[in-house]
């Protein structure tokens, strides 16, 4: 498995020790790690700290340039927010772990110039279905339903 998904693994399963949902993201930069984070709704009460939002924050500050040849991971399929802030960002390499248990607007952003790869990682899925199956009010709560 890639590594740079496996850290984006890392990240869900430590929002999930922490209470959490179980979503994890990394941003990559020249083959190296220059954010991670994961959902964090629940353990900061934020209404926009999902896992790639987080990692986008932990990351700072880049310059255009940067985003432009960054690759951003995610466990799950991005959804509206966070695929708007892709596309704000100009970031043209997305990796989705899953999007069986949620799909964020992948085509559209593909329809903007965004390479989105979804591989079907089976522990991806997994640490998702348990979630939803176990907290589904709190997941509903996540998506907007």
């Amino acid at each position: 498995m890639d590594k740079f998904l496996q850290a984006a693994i890392a990240e869900a399963k430590k929002g999930r020790n922490s209470g959490g949902i179980p979503i994890g993201s990394v941003l990559v930069i020249d083959g190296e790690i220059i954010g991670r984070g994961h959902n964090q709704r629940v353990q900061k009460g934020s209404a926009v700290l999902h896992a790639e939002m987080d990692c986008l924050e932990n990351a700072g500050r880049l310059h255009a340039a940067d985003y432009k040849k960054a690759i951003l991971y995610s466990t799950l399929s991005p959804c509206d927010m966070c695929s708007g802030a892709i596309l704000l960002y100009g970031i043209k390499n997305v990796v989705i772990g899953e999007n069986q248990t949620f799909k964020g607007p992948e085509d559209y952003v593909r329809s903007r110039d965004v390479s989105v790869t979804v591989v079907d990682n089976v522990e991806c899925r997994q640490l998702m279905e348990k979630f939803i199956q176990d907290n589904p009010e709190l997941w509903y709560e996540d998506i907007g339903i």
